[in-house]
This record gives structure tokens, sequence and C-alpha cells, in this order.
């Protein structure tokens, strides 16, 4: 009877025992699961955390670009704006010049008019025979002769000097009005660069705001998920020493495992522009004797490596590659073959309409991107896929190179 007793309650005890440990097993099981899924909640918020850093880094890059090429607008208007005024100076100096050279020629035209009519009053003879006739000799009358006639022809060659500087003084006026009328075109393309990146300077502004929001949202994210993480290690443990306080006596090794510091912003690196390889020789030529220059300040009518204006530079190029090129883009619009710019290739060149038809040209290099020199940064590659030249190209490309 005692044996049945005791092997009872070993049976009772050891069924206890099991079902202890069986539901001590499933509780932490559901807690293991919950850890899993919290720290896979964690993983995924702190890649897009990640992922965030790094879009702030690139948007601080972006900025630090725009605020130096606004600096260089800015630059390019100040000393746009000092050209207009030298200009316009000498504008008004050339009108004063036109201006005395009229009062000039009406006075001697005057002159020659009261010298004829002294000569020539009363139907033209009588003052002239006067004069002729006043002489003492004949000597005395052929000097007088030779005299009216230089008095006369000399005034005569003063006012046609006199006439012909005015024309040469009305040129260069015409030459001034023409420059000033290209400078205002200049101003013009510059303040809308500048209209552009202001507002590409505030949309980037808002976006880092947005994503330094996204960030304070995701930090306190995984730091409620960290919490949690270690709540759920913290029960874990309380269920392992509540089954094995032997195991419990010797340390938990599934302590939260340090988290580290989050990803620090990285800056993305600028990379120059390389050359592209999808042209013929001549334009690969071309298109490779510009990269050396990048950065060449432009200058109004330059046709060399010390400055470039933008069809100066063109030309330039193109004369590496020993291909003749007008110095204009008035001339320049016709030359070589038109192509579309759905079959444009590197080194054709392409025409914007900025403050005139073609007002402006550059070499295409593929991909959307084109050099060319601009009054607001100098010789530059420009993206004409988007912003102000994209909406300032109306599909003129022309082929020099085949």
């Amino acid at each position: 009877m005692r044996k049945s007793f005791i092997t009872l309650a070993t049976v009772t005890v050891v069924g206890l025992t099991s079902s202890f440990t069986i539901n001590t097993v499933y509780a932490e099981t559901d807690l293991q699961n919950k850890k899993a899924e919290v720290q896979n909640e964690r993983s995924e918020v702190e890649s897009k955390l990640s992922k965030a850093e790094a879009e702030v880094a690139e948007v601080l890059v972006e900025l630090d670009e725009l605020n130096e090429e606004i600096k260089q607008v800015e630059k390019a208007l100040e000393s746009n704006q000092k050209m207009i005024d030298d200009t316009n100076d000498k504008v008004k100096t050339t009108e004063d010049e036109i201006a005395e050279l009229e009062k000039e020629i009406e006075k001697r035209s005057e002159i020659l008019s009261n010298r004829m009519v002294n000569y020539q009053k009363n139907g033209g003879n009588i003052g002239f025979l006067d004069v002729i006739f006043g002489s003492q000799s004949f000597t005395d009358f052929i000097s007088r002769v030779t005299a009216v006639n230089k008095i006369t022809s000399s005034d005569q060659e003063l006012i046609n000097q006199l006439e012909s500087d005015k024309v040469k003084v009305a040129e260069k006026l015409d030459e001034l009005s023409e420059l000033q009328t290209e400078l205002a075109g200049m101003q013009e393309t510059i303040l809308a660069q500048k209209e552009q990146n202001d507002a590409k300077k505030k949309e980037l502004s808002k976006k880092e705001k947005s994503i330094q929001k996204k960030i304070e949202d995701l930090e306190l994210e995984a730091s409620q998920l960290a919490s949690i993480e270690a709540q759920v290690n913290r029960e874990i443990a309380a269920q392992r020493a509540a089954s094995n306080p032997v195991v419990a006596s010797s340390g938990n090794n599934n302590s939260t495992k340090s988290d580290g510091s989050l990803t620090q912003l990285s800056k993305k690196t600028e990379s120059k522009q390389s050359a592209p390889v999808a042209a013929s020789n001549a334009a690969q030529v071309a298109i490779n004797a510009g990269y050396p220059h990048l950065g060449t300040p432009y200058v109004w009518g330059g046709k060399g490596p010390g400055g470039f204006d933008c069809s100066g530079f063109v030309s330039w190029a193109y004369a590496q590659a020993g291909i003749s090129l007008p110095s204009s883009t008035a001339a320049m619009q016709s030359v070589g073959t038109k192509v579309s710019y759905s079959d444009a290739r590197p080194g054709d060149i392409v025409f914007f309409d900025t403050y005139k038809t073609n007002g402006h040209v550059g070499i295409y290099l593929g991909n959307g991107k084109f050099i060319g020199a601009q009054n607001s940064t100098g010789l530059a590659v420009a993206d004409m896929s988007s912003g102000y030249w994209k909406d300032h190209f109306e599909g003129h490309v022309r082929r020099v190179a085949n």
C-alpha cells in the first residue's frame, strides 16, 4: 500500500512538473517570438533612419552646391550690370559726339553759305566779279580766283570730313545699341536663373526640414522599440529564473546587445565630369578640348582659353579639331546639317532661345547634358533635361562633324 502511494505521488509530481515545464516553454516561446518581431521592427526603423540620414546628407550637399551657384549668379549679375552701366555711359558719350558733329556741320554749312552769298549775290555773278575785278594786276587776279576756289573747296572738304565722322560715330552708336540689347538679354537670363535657384533652395530647405522631422520620428520609434525589447528580455530572464534557478544564477546570456551609435551623416563627393565616348573623332576632340578649361570666366566676345562667350567657345573648340565655324550664334545657327533632338549625339551643336531666338549655343554631351560658356557660371557642363535650359530649348540641333 505504501509502495503504491509513493508511486502515485511520484507520478503526480512528475506530471505537475511536466505541465509547469510545458507552460514555461510555451510562455518563453511567445516572448521569443515577440522579441523577434520587435527586433525586426527595430531593424526596419534603423534602415529607414539610415536612409533618411543619407537623404539629409545629400540635401545638404545640394544646398552647398546651390549656394555656391547662387554666389556665382550674383557675381554674374553684378558684372553684367557693370557692363550695362559702362555701355550706357559710352552710348551717352557717343550721342554727345554726334550732337557736337551735327552742330559743327551746321556751323560750317552756314559759313560756307554766307561766303557763297557774298561771292555770288544778286544773281550769282556780281559779287564774284567784284572780288575778281577788284584786283590790282593780272597776278592779283589769278591769286584772288585761286583763293576763292581754295576757300570754298577747303570748306566743302571739311564738311565732307565731318559727315564721314558722323557716319562712323553713328555706326559706333549702332554697335553699342546692339550690345545694350545683348546685355539686357543676358541680365534677363541671369535673373531667370537666379529666380530658379532661389525657388530650388526653398524646396531643398523644405525637404531638409521634412526629412529631419522624419528622422526625429524614427529615432523616437527606435527608442520605444529598444525599451520594448529590453522589457521582453527581462520577462524571458524572469521565466527562465522561475523554471531553473541554477541557470538563472549563472547569469543571463541573452541580455540586450548594445545598439551602437546611429549611422553618421555622409557627404556625397563631387565627381568630375568625364568626356563621353559616343562621338565622331572631330566631335570628340572638340568636346575634350573644353574639359580642361571648365570654370573659365565668361567674357563678352571671348574666343580663347582666357575667356569665352557661348559662340566663341563652340568656334574655338571645333577649331581644335580642325573645323572652322563662325563665332556668332547668328551665323552659327545655319552651319552643318540640322538634326532632330531625338537623333542628337555628342558633339552636335544645340541652341537655346534666351533673350532672342538661338541666343545661346553649346556642345551636346549626351544624356541631356551640354558644355558651354554661361554668363552666370563661365564654361561649365549644364543640364538641358530640366529647369531653365529645358524651358528655353526648342529642339534646334546642328551637326558639324560626321
